[in-house]
């Protein structure tokens, strides 16, 4: 059998840590990154006898926010449960979550789909938790110990999960790109994957086309803790592949909960793959219902900015951009400002705008090794840059070379042109003369011009930008090459 006989499923589970001053139900720093182990912890998260929690309100905001974004229904109340489990990294014992009612239902996101269609991802659900603590694993002298960090425990967690909507690696990457985006946009998480604020975890079965028509589903997996994109990708490609070879074999695929080793490039058995009812959920007695009242719905409604999608509609419409043109710039939320204000400051023609922002900045951003928020070139010296060119100053040519040390020095273009010498020659008179000079060195090439051959005609200006050392203006070259071969 072939890989086209077969149905991909994934649904993907995401937690992401909400951009909160305090932890989910302490006063706890929740800005945890880089700290010394154990330095954010307080009696509540680190669950000792007799402390009580209490609900941080903004995370709770968050959530609602990224559930409006998403689509989904805002439940008017949701109730905080115990998830029960044993794990060193959880000091309680039991990890406060939401179950049966949590804070959103249902919600959608759009990608784009393998059939490069778009393709709605339907969500199951978005609720609010704590996060763990983290084990840290260690060797040394041949003995094999465990530290554990518990600056993270307690830090407020959204875990975000779809239904088996996606059917290959690349949508869940796809999914995954799109939805930190939104999260980025509203500010609800940083997304940093680097620094664990957002983790994924894949569920993935195999089944064939005729399973598919009859509503059967294969055995899933579970590849838990993925933290990057690349590692999701990976995994999932791999447990395809596994689970079609283990199936044209004639083997069975045991629902276990995979981790993922990166090096290796494979995926390998954690444990057996716990049910809801393993868990034994119970409402967390310490905690009232959250009573979800509309105007607090609406009012943070209200906080939402331009999400992705009708950021993207919009930069097609207004400034004529195709879809491709206008998904790159959105995709992440300062580079679509930049564009904006770049695009305001040359006098709104997107078009020439986003070509050089996706092109020659781009490149030199990535050279440089900066980013939109460190660019020390602002929109407006992109656009200064830009008015040379159309005035004739330098050519674009020379224009891609000004940028780059725009981008080195955050010096401005004109700045730069003048100090160079990189000022565009237009002058007729001192063009002709090296015009003359271009066509006496290459009488061959301008002979099959004069006989019909006017593609060389390139050649030979290509010829004087050589001579001017790229600061020849290219219409006026042009224009008096074709005048003196045709004399």
């Amino acid at each position: 059998m072939t890989m086209t006989q077969y149905q991909v499923v994934i649904g993907m589970e995401v937690h992401a840590q909400l951009q909160t001053a305090s932890k989910m139900f302490c006063g706890c720093d929740a800005n945890i990154f880089g700290a010394p182990p154990n330095s954010h912890v307080c009696p509540v998260c680190l669950g000792m006898p007799g402390v009580l929690p209490v609900i941080n309100q903004r995370a709770v905001e968050q959530t609602i926010r990224t559930g409006l974004a998403l689509n989904a229904d805002i439940a008017a109340t949701a109730v905080f449960a115990r998830k029960n489990y044993n794990y060193p990294d959880l000091p309680k014992g039991y990890q406060i979550s939401q179950y049966e009612l949590p804070l959103c239902v249902g919600g959608t996101l759009t990608i784009t789909g393998d059939d490069g269609q778009p393709k709605v991802i339907r969500l199951r659900r978005a609720h609010l938790e704590e996060d763990t603590g983290k084990s840290i694993h260690m060797s040394q002298n041949g003995v094999a110990y465990s530290l554990l960090d518990y600056n993270r425990s307690g830090v407020p967690l959204l875990e975000i999960v779809t239904e088996a909507d996606l059917n290959s690696a690349q949508e869940a990457y796809d999914y995954l790109t799109k939805l930190r985006t939104i999260l980025r946009y509203i500010g609800a998480s940083s997304g940093d994957m680097e620094k664990g604020a957002m983790r994924c975890e894949a569920n993935v079965s195999v089944r064939t086309w005729q399973q598919a028509a009859q509503g059967e589903y294969g055995v899933k997996v579970e590849i838990k803790n993925l933290n990057s994109f690349r590692a999701v990708r990976g995994a999932v490609e791999y447990e395809v592949k596994r689970h079609i070879e283990t199936i044209e074999r004639g083997g069975t695929i045991q629902q276990v909960t995979l981790g993922w080793n990166e090096a290796e490039g494979r995926t390998f058995v954690q444990r057996s793959k716990e049910s809801a009812h393993d868990y034994r959920y119970f409402p967390e007695p310490d905690l009232p219902p959250l009573r979800i009242a509309q105007a607090l719905v609406e009012r943070l409604r209200a906080t939402l900015p331009e999400l992705p999608d009708a950021k993207q509609a919009r930069f097609v419409t207004q400034y004529g951009l195709n879809v491709s043109e206008a998904a790159t710039l959105v995709a992440d939320q300062a580079v679509a400002d930049y564009f904006e204000a770049a695009a305001a400051a040359y006098g709104g023609a997107g078009r020439e705008v986003c070509n050089w922002i996706t092109g020659p900045l781009f490149s030199a951003m990535y050279n440089a090794n900066q980013d939109v928020g460190a660019l020390k070139v602002t929109p407006s010296d992109l656009a200064a840059l830009l008015a040379l060119i159309d005035r004739g100053v330098i050519n674009r040519n020379t224009g891609q070379r000004v940028l780059t040390t725009m981008v080195e020095t955050g010096r401005p273009a004109a700045a730069i042109v003048e100090a160079a010498g990189l000022a565009q020659v237009s002058d007729a008179d001192a063009l002709s003369a090296i015009v003359r000079e271009v066509i006496a060195a290459n009488p061959v090439e301008a002979a099959k011009y004069q006989a019909g051959n006017l593609n060389l005609l390139n050649f030979l200006i290509g010829q004087v930008m050589k001579a001017t050392r790229g600061k020849a203006n290219q219409a006026v070259a042009r224009q008096l090459l074709e005048e003196a071969l045709s004399a």
